[in-house]
Order: C-alpha cells, then sequence, then structure tokens
C-alpha cells in the first residue's frame, strides 16, 4: 500500500533565485556564501550542473568548468520565505508528515489517495499548484512510496521535475539498478563497510538477511534498513533536541582576531535567543576556531543550567583568553569560528538557581527577545557583537530550517 509522498525541490536554492531574478533564468548559476574565489557553490543551477558545476565545486574551479556562470550571494531568509510558502500550498493538498529539510517535504497519503492512479493524479496535481502559486521556475521532483525511504529514493530516480512511484510488490527488485550510495542513510563509511562485507551492488544488499544487517549495521538500524528496503512502514525513532549552535566561515576581511570574536558573540546571542523560544536550557558551551592553515583550537566551558545570555558571553570571553596564538599576527589567521550550546534540559526539567535572581533574568530576556522581534534583530543587542552587526547571516544547515523570527 502507497503511504509516503515526498516532494523535492531541484536545485532549490538556485531555482529560487532564477524565480526572484528573471535575468538568471535559463542560464548557468552558482549560489556562494559570500563573494571569493577560495569559497564554494553552495548549489547550482541545472544549467551550472550540465557543466560539472555542484555543490562543492570551488569558485575557482566553477569557473575553469563553466566560464559562462554567474554567481549569486546566498540570500537564506529569502528561501526560508519560499520554504514556508510551499508549506502552506502543499498543506492545502496532503498533510505534511514531516519537514526533511529546507527542500524536502514528506507527505501522507490519506486512504482515498492510495491507488497508485489516484496517488499519481494527486502528485500532478501538486506540482502544478507550487508551480502556480510558489514559482514556475521551482521544480519538484516527487517519489511515491510504501514507505518514506522508498518515496525519497523514488523522488531521486528522476531529476530534474520527474514524477516516480514505487508500488511494495515491485520491492526490492525494483531498486537493483541503484547503486548503495543512491540510498538513503549510506554515506562514504557506510558504503566502505558495505565493501568489506563484499557487498558492492544493491541486489547483494538485498540478499542480505535481517540479521546480517544487523550485524553489518552493528544494531537494530540493519534491521531497520531491511524493512525499508522491503517497503515495510518503520516508524521514526524519537528524537530529542541535544545542541544548539551556529558556525561561520569569515569573510576574508574578517580574518582577524577581532572581528573573528565579534562574530562569535552574535553567534552566541543568536544561539541564547533560540533556547529561549525552545524553552530549553544549556550547561556547556564549545567554541571552535578554525585557523586558516589548518589547525583547529577548541575548548568547552561548564556552568549550572541556564539561558542566560550573560553566562554564555562570560564564558565565551574566559575560552577565548586560552585560544592558541602565533608569534605574528599572520602566523594563526582565524578563517572559520563556531559555538554550540548543549548539555540541554528542557524547561519542564530545570530545577531552578539556588542563588542569583533568575527569574528577573527571564523577564529581563523575555523583554529584549520580544523587542528584537517587533523592531528588528539588531535592536538591542550586547556589546561585543558590535563588530559584527552585519556579519554572520542566516545560514540553512541540512538538518536546521532558521526561524525567521529570532535568527539574524
Amino acid at each position: 500500500m502507497l503511504r509516503s509522498l515526498l516532494v523535492d525541490f531541484n536545485s532549490y536554492f538556485a531555482s529560487v533565485e532564477q524565480q526572484v531574478h528573471p535575468h538568471l533564468r535559463g542560464k548557468p548559476v552558482g549560489v556562494v556564501p559570500m563573494m571569493a574565489e577560495t569559497t564554494c557553490c553552495i548549489a547550482a543551477s541545472y544549467e551550472a550542473k550540465h557543466f560539472g558545476v555542484k555543490t562543492g565545486t570551488i569558485v575557482r574551479d566553477a569557473k575553469k568548468l563553466c566560464p559562462e556562470i554567474i554567481f549569486v550571494e546566498a540570500q537564506h531568509a529569502r528561501y526560508v520565505e519560499f520554504h514556508e510558502k510551499a508549506k502552506e500550498v502543499i498543506d492545502t493538498i496532503l498533510p505534511i508528515r514531516k519537514v526533511l529539510s529546507i527542500d524536502e517535504m514528506d507527505c501522507e497519503l490519506p486512504l482515498r489517495f492510495r491507488e497508485p492512479a489516484r496517488a499519481r493524479a494527486i502528485a500532478l496535481e501538486l506540482k502544478r499548484a507550487i508551480e502556480s502559486r510558489v514559482g514556475e521556475y521551482l521544480k519538484t521532483s516527487v517519489g511515491i512510496g510504501p514507505n518514506t525511504f522508498i518515496a525519497k529514493t523514488a523522488s531521486n530516480m528522476q531529476k530534474p521535475d520527474g514524477l516516480t512511484l514505487i508500488e511494495k510488490h515491485e520491492l526490492p527488485q525494483r531498486l537493483f539498478g541503484l547503486k548503495p550510495r543512491d540510498l538513503n542513510g549510506i554515506g562514504r563509511a557506510m558504503e566502505a563497510r558495505l565493501v568489506q562485507h563484499g557487498i558492492e551492488t544493491v541486489e547483494q544488499l538485498c540478499g542480505k538477511s535481517r540479521e546480517q544487517l544487523r550485524t553489518i549495521w552493528g544494531g537494530v538500524g540493519g534491521e531497520r534498513f531491511y524493512d525499508r528496503l522491503r517497503g515495510e512502514w518503520v516508524p521514526d525513532l524519537e528524537t530529542h533536541t541535544g545542541s544548539v549552535g551556529h558556525s561561520h566561515v569569515l569573510p576574508p576581511d574578517a580574518r582577524n582576531d577581532d572581528d573573528a570574536l565579534a562574530i562569535l558573540h552574535r553567534l552566541t546571542q543568536k544561539a541564547a535567543m533560540r533556547l529561549r523560544k525552545m524553552d530549553y536550557y544549556a550547561s556547556r558551551l564549545t567554541v571552535q576556531l578554525r585557523y586558516l592553515d589548518g589547525p583547529v583550537w577548541s575548548r568547552e566551558a561548564r556552568f549550572m543550567d541556564t539561558q542566560d545570555t550573560m553566562v554564555f558571553l562570560h564564558a565565551l570571553t574566559e575560552l577565548w583568553a586560552k585560544r592558541r596564538r602565533g608569534k605574528t599576527p599572520r602566523a594563526l589567521k582565524p578563517f572559520a569560528v563556531g559555538m554550540v550550546l548543549h548539555g540541554l534540559v528542557h524547561e519542564s526539567e530545570h530545577s531552578g538557581a539556588l542563588f542569583g535572581d533568575e527569574e528577573t533574568r527571564h523577564k529581563l530576556y523575555n523583554v529584549i527577545d520580544a523587542l528584537n522581534v517587533k523592531f528588528g534583530k539588531n535592536a538591542v543587542y550586547f556589546a561585543g557583537a558590535q563588530r559584527a552587526l552585519n556579519g554572520a547571516p542566516m545560514r540553512i544547515a541540512f538538518n536546521h530550517i532558521p526561524d525567521l523570527e529570532t535568527e539574524p
């Protein structure tokens, strides 16, 4: 029985740019985090992919592959806005079971749409709705299957603008033409492990028993993978929020200690606001600094679980003072910074501080957060971020879609 319809937006960032800017339509486009020769494409239009440009291609290499390529700086807030609009449109046609990423949504097929012909018809209706109500240049590949894993696999089988349906009775034979890396959940490390067990094709993988896959995976994950390959419905394991963090590659003119620290201040204040909105408290802060010549420095601070930005910034200052330093300013040049709040405790499990006026601080931060939401994300901030108010802009990660209200 068909249960899942997965919507995958093709070359999402580049397609949004082509939708917003008509002069980019039909042309090779590379989306980059900043305008610099040393950075890489975080997305490429299909016109650029035709020349071999893909996600991760360095700008200078992309120019060699495709001299006519047009680079545009990523506008993450814009991509989130289109994402929210797409969700609204999709939800008028099918219920969204889960948002998998900024460009992928898994929809539940109601009972009346689980027959193949009706599932295909509703998929075509959904594609037309996105094209007419979100943007004609936002093409999608839709996969339909008995579970999310198969639907996602199907969506990848025909790009761009595809529609692929796989029924349970076709499994696992329908997958035999794929490579193991084409299957969600098999990355480079797992592929190497499969080769060690004599598995180099999907057909060989599907020929293994549930017990053999459990051994290869080293646990129940192998059994779950066995069932997914055969179209069984395997519920997602319950997950809990484990950390809140941000990272940022420094632009060339900000690769110095003062700007690096200011950006870390901004990232920490942003993470603290997210933490409060999520109703979580943190008990650890990790700061990481990657240098231009390769080495990575990292340190962690511990404290009582809190939402207090001042506590986080005080810990940041102490950690920063312990960073690696070169004999000259150029010896250790900062290239990227990152911070993570972890050791999270939900508000329902937070016992409160024995000393200090935590309730007053909590009210203060509620006011600060409300002011930033109402008057702009830099309406009120701690002075340490002054140099970086226009730095460290919003970034979209695979497993995190920014909140436009709280994340500048």
